[in-house]
């Protein structure tokens, strides 16, 4: 396997990561369209083809999601000029996803396209063989220079690329101005101690003060992460325990962990958190009901469309203890389509993701959902009625010094499950730091045996 090194940022309006937020769990059966002999131009020849069904696993159930709408579009303009192909959607959110995915792997039936994340997510698949490379798709239409440049390294394994990246994302503090306003608080937090001094005066005021969908672990592990790059002064805290210059015991980490426990006992989070998906998360803050919202910047679209559009701001994650630059953040190179290699339609349904792919910057330029998406964005956000805050967002493409990958992205799937479960347990019960950095050096240690 190649190795991955935390690439630099591109410039505003191009970049985005996505460790692939979805909304709630659905299949979605409506059908759209899929390829036959032309997938960048989805035409089709007189003579009588074979009918066909590909199934597309997606994580983009949540119709308030800009997303959501542009995949249907995509698919049914496909399908009305390949009648004989049926597109299947299997819309799920983010972890049941991935929980489907391991058992249709476990027993060799991935469907057509699936949803996967990059680099060590990705590994036991790739090792298994279960997905076919990409690289001739991409030679087709000049499809693989539609991607920011060094996206696709994430996706590549001894030279083949094996999925394709719907976002490369930055995390981000959306905030609601105007709750701001009525609690009293005049600026954004540039420390994390006043960010948990404006949790309290929040809460005084009887505001929310910030909204999590902790049911789906990710979330909290990609916030505690934001605060790890803080508490390490820097990216690579990870990639040192993997090279055995620290461990979980490190004060860095159990910093960290004391620093989110901090934050959740100052009342940060909703009651019952680890009840509400991402989707019921993100939903409080876009009807107005939380103050604060830390998610990756693919946030930006469902907002945008949202009540509370033209209220919102958005802020760097600040220092911790002093600690760490906000110019660097969490980065996301996004979840991505890859294809099964046992599909019974390969060439088809290699067609479809190439028309599917071709057509997702402008689709979602289209629908104000291009904010963080991993292929070049040909269009000007302004003139096109982006929102301020989505310009600020873009903005803050362009200050990003570098930063670290997902917790989940980085290490195995065992120690990374071992993490997630440690860290939603915060939310739910106080712990001592020092116990929580043995629990994941317990996790790693199993599943890092030599």
């Amino acid at each position: 396997m190649k190795k991955f090194k935390v690439l630099p940022v591109v410039a505003a309006g191009v970049l985005a990561i996505s460790l692939t937020a979805c909304g709630t769990s659905k299949t979605d059966n409506s059908s759209s369209a899929a390829p036959s002999a032309s997938a960048n131009t989805g035409g089709s020849t007189t003579e009588k083809k074979e009918n066909i069904t590909i199934t597309f696993q997606n994580i983009y159930p949540d119709p308030t999601d800009p997303k959501n709408g542009m995949l249907k579009k995509i698919v049914n303009d496909y399908q009305s000029k390949n009648p004989n192909i049926k597109i299947e959607l299997d819309s799920l959110n983010t972890d049941q996803q991935k929980l489907k995915l391991k058992t249709q792997a476990a027993s060799k039936e991935v469907p057509d396209i699936t949803v996967v994340n990059p680099a060590a997510q990705m590994k036991p698949f790739v090792d298994a063989g279960l997905f076919a490379p990409l690289n001739d798709m991409l030679d087709q239409n000049g499809l693989k220079a539609t991607f920011q440049e060094g996206l696709l390294n994430w996706y590549t394994f001894n030279n083949n690329v094996y999925a394709l990246p719907d976002g490369n994302n930055i995390g981000v503090v959306y905030y609601n101005k105007d709750l701001f306003k009525q609690a009293g608080i005049a600026d954004v937090p540039k420390t994390f101690e006043e960010m948990i001094q404006d949790v309290k005066t929040l809460k005084a005021k009887g505001i929310q003060p910030m909204a999590i969908g902790e049911k789906d672990t990710w979330t909290g592990s990609f916030l505690f992460m934001n605060i790890l790059l803080r508490t390490n002064g820097g990216p690579g805290f990870l990639q040192a325990v993997v090279d055995g210059k620290k461990t979980f015991n490190d004060p860095a980490f159990t910093d960290a962990v004391g620093s989110l426990e901090d934050l959740i006992q100052a009342g940060a989070f909703q009651e019952g958190v680890t009840s509400f998906d991402y989707n019921a998360g993100e939903n409080l803050f876009k009807t107005g009901k939380a103050a604060m919202y830390y998610m990756g910047s693919w946030a930006t679209g469902g907002i945008e469309t949202s009540s509370v559009n033209g209220k919102v701001g958005v802020f760097k994650f600040p220092t911790v203890k002093g600690k760490g630059n906000p110019d660097e953040f969490m980065l996301a190179p996004g979840s991505a389509f890859a294809v099964s290699a046992n599909s019974k339609h390969l060439k088809e349904t290699k067609d479809f993701l190439n028309y599917f792919m071709t057509n997702f910057p402008k689709e979602a330029f289209a629908v104000k959902g291009a904010v963080g998406l991993g292929q070049k964005v040909d269009g000007d956000f302004k003139a096109a009625g982006y929102s301020d805050m989505a310009m600020d967002v873009l903005n803050l493409f362009k200050a990003v010094k570098g930063g670290d990958i997902a917790f989940d992205n980085t290490m195995n799937p065992g120690t990374a499950q071992g993490h997630l479960t440690s860290i939603q347990n915060l939310f739910v019960a106080k712990k001592d730091p020092a116990e929580v950095a043995k629990e994941h050096q317990a996790a790693y240690d199993a599943n890092n045996k030599k």
